[in-house]
């Protein structure tokens, strides 16, 4: 299926920066600080209304895509002539249950989107990254990816494999002029993520941040992003882990009534 697009050349004289999973949270928040750093953004999510809007207030290009559909992807990828920054932010969490319990369909599709939905825009782009002569792959992972905890098997299994990804890819490249970064939040508060995962009960996803003072926010994270990317061509922030204040490990938070 290809992308539903509204064409237009992305780059001229900016540079140019292709964000997934831009139709809210994380993603849209980076979006509109890439923008304001300089670059013309390419928007990519399946929501291309939202997409619309966004990008005619930040001046970005808008493609309605799966990341999980391949030929779609190579699509996208054909349209573009320069690509200097890959933001591979697209993913999602299906799901609280044991391992003993849970759905296998909630598993895969955690691993089409985290692991493989990465895979595919990442190679469809690479040699776009690699001609900028200073490219740049942001993946964003997760403390999920470092630490397991009950009831997250399939997400830790998923970001496990996204984490696994940047640190490949970057040995893989250590030739070409293309950096390889990783960011892995731990708790970070947005409007959809956690309702998402647990099927729209909007009282147990308000309880994951229960008696948190200040969870991170999607903004928080978008900041983080931007920095690194926006460090020296020769700079690499390989990992960079970025948590609340009141949480000190995957179970270690400071909740108060």
């Amino acid at each position: 299926m290809a992308p539903q697009s509204d064409s237009r050349d992305a780059g001229g004289d900016r540079p140019v920066a292709v964000v997934t999973g831009a139709s809210s949270g994380i993603g849209e928040a980076t979006a509109r600080r890439l923008a304001a750093a300089g670059y013309d953004v390419v928007l990519v999510a399946r929501r291309l209304d939202r997409l619309r809007a966004l990008a005619q207030e930040i001046g970005g290009t808008a493609y309605g895509l799966d990341v999980t559909d391949r030929p779609a992807v190579d699509a996208f990828a054909a349209n573009l002539s320069r690509v200097d920054v890959l933001f591979n932010n697209a993913g999602a969490a299906f799901g609280a249950d044991p391992v003993a319990t849970a759905d296998p369909a909630d598993w895969q599709a955690m691993f089409d989107v985290n692991v493989m939905g990465t895979l595919h825009v990442t190679q469809a782009l690479l040699p776009k990254l690699i001609a900028s002569g200073a490219g740049t792959i942001v993946i964003m992972s997760s403390t999920a990816g470092f630490t397991a905890y009950e009831g997250g098997g399939g997400y830790v299994a998923a970001k496990h494999g996204t984490h696994a990804i940047a640190a490949t890819l970057r040995l893989e490249l250590f030739d070409q002029p293309v950096r390889v970064i990783e960011i892995a939040p731990g708790m970070v508060r947005t409007d959809e993520f956690t309702m998402k995962r647990l099927g729209g009960d909007a009282e147990r996803a308000s309880a994951v941040y229960q008696g948190v003072a200040e969870p991170l926010t999607a903004d928080d994270v978008a900041d983080t992003v931007t920095w690194a990317v926006t460090r020296p061509a020769h700079v690499n922030v390989d990992l960079l882990v970025l948590r609340p204040r009141a949480q000190a490990a995957q179970h270690k938070v400071d909740r108060r009534s």
